[in-house]
């Protein structure tokens, strides 16, 4: 069966028995059916322990993240731990482009998968209207005198649907550029902020642009964030939903890690914490773009840090890593897995210098042989690492009950947790930790507009925020084509932007863009609505 066979299949339970499960009432959540609620009540203590999954450098097959963390939770909910997940909400972007829903897969799935992967509750959507109207905003005070006396504008427009034909547009007084949502400074702030103060500040110190003489323009300065606080109101509030197996999930956020932070947001990691022993969360794409800013961008933020870290790998990725064509992916190749192996091994290191300890989890594939799985056991125990298989995609929970198990076995470690750079370095010196430490370049090199940008951030005492890196997901560097460990390198940043908003700066490396294209065959070409039933959406 397809994926969105299984999902229909499913036994959902009353969305309020599930809140019920949590300790919830029914003034706790606005109902959005039977199967989706918005939680608004606040948060209590959060007690419980905090494990972010992660994953090696990703390739065209993906490596499941989402369908291992489902898994996870659906592990421990059958070990009867009280457990909940707290996972980003995907962008129709994706869904409609090349790589299709984001709820998991097979028998590891959230539901409902087809309202989550499409509109869900509408947070995208009041995301998106809220961001343009900050962009109307900009527009309608230039052409009615300019009081503020804006020379250049910095903040763009946005839609959740890839279209690179958006990449550049010309307004009638200057050129812009449109992002994704799921990039878009508005996304990053409502998932970083801690509350509705808190985001109205957020909205207000957005920087809108700059005057002639480099003073920094705020969104507050047009008297908007008391509207952008009103559209995003509900959007604020996390979604409850379950898996296939009944274990509660709540989705919110959902921002692109190779552009953007790729965490969800605080208040429904906060929320998880506060309702579970066990809480799994999920950072996009490999450890070098989501964990990394889960740990740098998100935990500096929010004042916690994951217990355990499990980090995702699969026989095909490590093949791919080798250099292994898609036409002999498939076929049994120990050795490209050990020469694969050393992506792996780099992903193990970067997470070794938060101090916090790892789980590797092997996302078994049908197609995987049992010599070319052992490889990966082998180097982990080698490397005294806690390792397992997890079969969650065909088997469920009961798939990943030995990864549970791994997992509890980390959570009794002590960790030690630090910051791979501090709030004091200068931006330069963040940049360099980063590319050295994490993206393991030797050097770097900028573009003059980007010394340029930095020199007018540190004039206006900008040097503390933290850095996001936006580049190739494919690779550890910022060329796609360089797979494995690539070391001894120069990468380049062509360009730094201010999140100002959201409370950080992002670094563009190569040649990354924030609003994507669609492929030659997009998955939009698969989806119909036959029957009173959607078909296609996997």
């Amino acid at each position: 069966m397809t994926d969105i066979e299984i999902a229909a299949k499913a036994k959902k339970k009353d969305i309020r028995e599930v809140a019920a499960s949590l300790g919830l009432v029914e003034e706790d959540y606005i109902l959005y059916g039977k199967d989706k609620a918005k939680l608004i009540n606040n948060c209590d203590a959060e007690n419980g322990k905090l494990i972010l999954v992660t994953a090696i450098s990703p390739t065209p097959y993906g490596e499941g993240k989402t369908t291992v963390s489902i898994g996870l939770g659906d592990a421990f909910h059958q070990l009867n731990r009280k457990v909940v997940l707290a996972l980003r909400q995907p962008s129709m972007g994706p869904v409609f482009g090349m790589k299709g829903g984001a709820t998991g897969g097979g028998y590891s799935q959230v539901i409902p998968m087809e309202d989550i992967n499409l509109h869900f509750t509408g947070d995208f959507h009041a995301i998106t209207a809220a961001n343009n109207l900050l962009s109307a905003a900009i527009d309608n005070h230039i052409y009615h005198g300019n009081s503020l006396g804006i020379s250049t504008v910095t903040f763009n427009r946005c839609l959740d649907v890839n279209d690179r034909a958006l990449r550049r547009v010309t307004l009638e007084n200057r050129e812009e550029k449109f992002n994704i949502t799921a990039a878009s400074e508005i996304m990053a702030l409502l998932c970083l902020a801690t509350s509705l103060e808190d985001l109205k500040r957020m909205l207000g110190n957005i920087v809108i642009g700059y005057t002639t003489e480099n003073k920094l323009i705020y969104a507050r300065d047009l008297c908007i964030e008391g509207s952008l606080t009103t559209i995003l109101k509900d959007a604020f509030c996390p979604n409850l939903v379950q898996t296939l197996e009944n274990t509660p999930a709540i989705i919110h956020g959902g921002p692109f890690a190779n552009i953007a932070h790729g965490c969800n947001s605080i208040v429904a990691t906060k929320k998880a914490l506060s309702l579970a022993d066990y809480v799994i969360t999920e950072a996009g794409f490999g450890s070098d773009l989501g964990a990394e800013k889960f740990l740098d961008i998100k935990c500096r933020k929010a004042g916690f840090s994951p217990d355990a870290i499990v980090l995702v790998v699969t026989v095909k990725a490590l093949k791919y890593n080798a250099g292994v064509i898609k036409e002999n992916i498939l076929l049994e190749n120990v050795q490209a897995v050990q020469e694969g192996i050393c992506n792996l091994e780099a992903h193990v290191s970067n997470l070794q210098k938060f101090g916090i300890p790892i789980v590797v989890c092997l996302n078994a594939y049908n197609t995987d042989t049992i010599h070319e799985q052992q490889v990966v056991l082998d180097w982990c125990n080698n490397h005294h690492i806690f390792s397992a298989v997890s079969t969650a995609y065909t088997d469920g929970g009961q798939g990943a009950i030995n990864l549970a198990r791994a997992v509890d076995k980390a959570l009794s470690l002590k960790k030690d947790f630090h910051y791979l750079y501090s709030d004091s370095d200068s931006i330069q010196e963040k940049i360099f930790k980063l590319a050295s430490q994490i993206y393991h370049a030797k050097e770097v090199e900028y573009s003059k507009e980007a010394l340029q940008k930095i020199k007018l951030f540190e004039e206006n005492g900008l040097s503390y925020l933290p850095i996001c890196g936006a580049k190739t997901q494919y690779s550890l560097s910022d060329d796609a084509k360089k797979l494995g460990n690539p070391t001894a390198y120069t990468i380049y940043v062509r360009d730094v932007e201010l999140y100002h908003g959201a409370g950080f700066i992002t670094v563009l490396f190569g040649s990354i863009l924030t609003m994507p294209g669609l492929p030659k065959q997009p998955n939009y070409e698969k989806i119909d609505f036959m029957d009173n039933k959607i078909i296609g959406l996997n």
